[in-house]
């Protein structure tokens, strides 16, 4: 899979994801993440700025890097009771392979969501976990194993603070005029073209973001900044790469 390959290795290549479901609560919508505006006129202009605009912004974003692959039983030392609690909810729901699936990542990220009420939130849809299993997945299987969902997690713990202290009216939505100043304080700095594109792709029509919508951007926003900076090896700001290449690490992601 060309983006994972891109993210822990600057390689490229190609697969797809998906799975079966081991049950669980079902989340009740798709809040913004499938609404947006969409227009006409020079697709290389517009592709090409955006690839501007995202090298800028690329270029001051440094997070964490993922962790390495690591079987489930060998990674038990020295976690934290939070951690102990969520590796034996993924052991329960994981299988006999230890890896999960998207359904089933819903179901273990929205039964621990059910303990945060003061969120506000339905839950994370579908096509979100499809978009982070396919960020997270390292070796193509469709599927995450227990080190890279403790990673995401992590991220989903940092995210979701941010989401709470950018709710200011306790509304469950973080509002358009707050949004610049809450994927700042995610660490992504964006100018106010970017935002503008974020806000067509994954707000509701009031410009306002639910926290499935606001995870699933950030999700994406990571993965982009991540795959950027690992093929622009020379820092130039630039990059190349195959039409393959262009297809699979946008439509997988």
């Amino acid at each position: 899979m060309f983006l994972a390959k891109a993210l822990l290795s600057g390689g490229s290549g190609g697969s797809g994801g998906g799975g079966s479901s081991r049950g669980g609560n079902l989340v009740r919508g798709l809040g913004g993440l499938l609404t947006g505006g969409g227009g006409a006129g020079n697709i290389g202009g517009l592709v090409g700025g955006l690839v501007n605009l995202i090298s800028e912004a690329a270029a001051q974003y440094n997070p964490e890097p993922p962790p390495p692959r690591s079987h489930f039983t060998n990674v038990e030392a020295q976690e934290s009771d939070e951690i102990r609690q969520f590796r034996r909810l993924f052991a329960q729901l994981a299988g006999d392979d230890m890896e999960v699936c998207a359904t089933e990542l819903r179901d273990i990220l929205n039964k621990v969501l059910s303990r945060h009420q003061d969120l506000k939130a339905d839950g994370f849809s579908l096509d979100t976990c499809r978009s982070m299993v396919a960020v997270m997945d390292s070796d193509m299987s469709g599927k995450l194993g227990f080190e890279e969902f403790k990673y995401l997690w992590n991220n989903v713990k940092k995210w979701q603070g941010v989401y709470k202290q950018y709710d200011t009216g306790q509304s469950g939505t973080v509002g358009r005029a707050q949004l610049p100043s809450a994927l700042r304080a995610a660490g992504f700095q964006l100018n106010e073209q970017l935002c503008q594109v974020i806000v067509r792709r994954y707000a509701a029509e009031d410009g306002s973001m639910d926290f499935n919508s606001f995870i699933s951007c950030l999700v994406r926003l990571d993965s982009m900044f991540r795959a950027f900076k690992s093929l622009d090896q020379d820092g130039s700001g630039h990059i190349r790469v195959t039409i393959e290449d262009w297809l699979q690490l946008t439509m997988y992601s």
